[in-house]
């Protein structure tokens, strides 16, 4: 093996070489992939978890789905819950995926377990002033 650490194989030639090896333990193939490290006294430390995570991803399989976010934020659940304070709070996600703006109105109809939030149509208000 070289001194020299090679950059671990992804997408297509991973794949490859994979199918080229399969008939080394998983330890050495992800080794010779190039997914694993040298420690302080030059041992070599085998990443299999970074092996599995870049063989998924180059299968098209993702198992988080933060991997498709931009790695802010967390996934919109469609739930809220009352705060302490009494009130709701509905998040930007859901005013973004609506296409609201900073100034739309909403009435709100209250039903016997269930709120509903029905947008005031802004062009036929300001024709009645």
């Amino acid at each position: 093996m070289a001194d020299t650490k090679m950059v671990p194989l992804t997408g297509k030639a991973l794949l490859q070489k994979v199918k080229e090896l399969s008939h080394l333990p998983k330890r050495e193939t992800a080794r010779e992939c190039g997914y694993y490290s040298l420690t302080k006294d030059n041992q070599i430390r085998v990443n299999l978890t970074d092996f599995y995570d870049a063989l998924l991803a180059a299968r098209g399989i993702t198992l988080s789905p933060e991997g498709t976010k931009d790695g802010r934020g967390r996934e919109p659940t469609y739930r809220v819950s009352v705060h302490k304070n009494g009130q709701i709070v509905i998040g930007s996600t859901y005013t973004q995926e609506m296409g609201l703006k900073p100034g739309d109105e909403f009435e709100i109809k209250l039903g016997y377990k269930h709120i509903h939030l029905i947008q005031l149509d802004s062009a036929k208000d300001e024709d009645q002033n």
